[in-house]
């Protein structure tokens, strides 16, 4: 694992020369840093207690560690802290790869064994979400509890923007220009609440060359002109066994509809849906206080039954009804 020289490394990729992070609006951060499979991996920690199961943040598509900042520090006050940057985003390396959702699953599986930890619980945003329902199908030992909040691979639907990225070859060799110029835009369009500052220091990270690359091929391995490609329920009878699972989600979910979270506990017994109503694609930036204390409810609550797929003839079958048992923060 190397540690070492993170700081200069890291003040490349940050706009106004590296200028370090106001210490009132930013946690205090450990940098780590370590070749996975030959892909150099960044991560930050929090926290050192031992008391409970570690915590693993995945964060979305063209996105970076930093979008939990609002949370992480509340969330590490009694267990450690894990925020990666998956490969191709952030401070991590952006290799020539596939990109594939199995490949994300793997080289984060591979990083859980370099770091050392096991039984963790992980929450994934967005596509980051889609990553830790793919460990799950593949290592379902590592994960004792899983919270998936605006995640995808639980349906079709999607944006558009996100639909348009998916052509052949447009964005890996004509996009990698607009890659930082974009990203306010489509944090903007997404609900993102950021600040001037971090979206300059998302862009930053965003313009690093093999941006465009690493979009267009994870955009295309998941999603088409019709929606997503991958779903949950393509694999879900593949699962012998789930874990405690809960999900966050905006109602005013602009880019993955809510009407997804509805389909899963429809679909999967004993899955907590908690709906946080006016907020969009973020409910972990609109809604950071009530985030942290939900989700500390659910990973600390003692005897959470596991989650059980409903199937019929051997299949899941999804429903667009409202499950019983939506908690609202009404």
């Amino acid at each position: 694992m190397r540690t070492s020289g993170w700081s200069r490394r890291l003040s490349r990729t940050l706009p106004v020369g590296g200028a370090p992070e106001p210490p009132s609006t930013t946690p205090p951060w450990h940098h780590r840093f370590a070749r996975i499979d030959g892909v150099r991996l960044h991560w930050a920690e929090l926290g050192d207690s031992t008391e409970k199961p570690p915590l693993i943040l995945l964060h979305g598509l063209k996105d970076c560690y930093r979008t939990w900042r609002q949370v992480a520090l509340g969330l590490a006050r009694d267990r450690r802290v894990l925020v990666p940057d998956l490969p191709g985003h952030g401070l991590s390396g952006r290799p020539d790869a596939s990109y594939e959702l199995s490949w994300y699953a793997h080289i984060m599986e591979r990083w859980l064994d370099t770091v050392g930890v096991d039984g963790v619980d992980i929450v994934g945003h967005s596509f980051g979400g889609g990553v830790a329902q793919m460990m799950l199908l593949n290592y379902p030992q590592h994960i004792r509890r899983l919270v998936l909040v605006s995640s995808g691979g639980l349906g079709r639907e999607i944006s558009v923007s996100l639909r348009l990225a998916s052509i052949p070859l447009v964005v890996e060799q004509l996009g990698q220009r607009f890659m930082g110029p974009c990203t306010g835009l489509a944090l903007k369009a997404t609900g993102a609440m950021l600040s001037t500052e971090e979206v300059a220091r998302l862009s930053a990270m965003n313009a690093q060359s093999g941006s465009a690359r690493a979009f267009a091929r994870t955009v295309r391995d998941n999603i088409n002109w019709r929606g997503q490609r991958n779903s949950f329920f393509q694999h879900a009878k593949e699962l012998t066994r789930l874990p405690p699972i809960a999900v966050f989600w905006g109602d005013r979910d602009t880019v993955i509809p809510f009407s997804h979270a509805e389909t899963l506990a429809t679909a999967v017994e004993g899955i907590r849906v908690t709906r946080f109503p006016g907020c969009g694609h973020y409910p972990h930036h609109q809604e950071p206080d009530t985030f942290v204390d939900r989700l500390r409810d659910f990973l600390d609550a003692a005897n959470v039954p596991p989650a059980r797929l409903r199937c019929v003839a051997g299949r899941a079958q999804p429903s667009l009804t409202w499950p019983v048992g939506v908690a609202s923060l009404t």
